[in-house]
């Protein structure tokens, strides 16, 4: 069996995995420790993220005519990828988080929904919420206007029911007056 036969298979799961990607990004993982990339791996899988190590020959092949064949120029040395075809932000925020507490793990660049940054780009990647969180953000910003009328509305017509009782009141306490006057 040729060595080319051997490598057709990798070559296809690595365009399996990145086919309809949002984002790839490409980390040296060279200095972790073994505990440290298995926790990795636990965060990565838990985001449902794809982390892959691969030989570089095999991904530049399997990233022809795609558009993360820009990550070609990061391909040297020891490279691992992480995929994510749901949140494009996802891998670049779980990796910039990780390499706070393991410095070991550097993220060398990445492609996320098709334009290509480095390692710098990345990291301001890594800053943006997630798809959820900025929904949920939106939604808070909807809904506190709303609540806001509602609770002024709601403060109106307490002061107004409030003071329809009082009126009420007063109105029950001058009759009895108004008739011992006409007796």
């Amino acid at each position: 069996m040729a060595k080319v036969e051997l490598k057709q298979p990798v070559i296809q799961e690595i365009s399996e995995n990145v086919d309809g990607a949002q984002s790839v990004v490409v980390v040296d993982y060279c200095g972790l420790t073994v505990e440290q990339d298995t926790q990795l791996r636990r965060e990565l899988r838990a985001a449902g993220i794809t982390y892959k190590v691969y030989k570089n020959t095999m991904m530049r092949r399997a990233f022809e005519g795609t558009d993360f064949a820009s990550l070609d120029q990061v391909l040297e040395g020891p490279s691992a990828i992480a995929i994510s075809k749901d949140d494009a932000t996802a891998p670049a925020r779980v990796l910039a988080k990780f390499a706070k507490t393991a410095p070991a793990l550097e993220i060398k660049a990445g492609v996320v929904e098709g334009g290509f940054y480095d390692a710098a780009g990345m990291q301001a990647i890594s800053a943006v919420p997630s798809r959820e969180e900025l929904l949920g953000k939106l939604l808070g910003s909807i809904q506190s206007p709303i609540a806001n009328f509602a609770r002024v509305i709601s403060q109106i017509a307490e002061q107004g029911g409030a003071a329809a009782t009082a009126a009420a009141e007063e109105a029950a306490a001058e009759a009895p007056a108004a008739e011992a006057e006409s007796n």
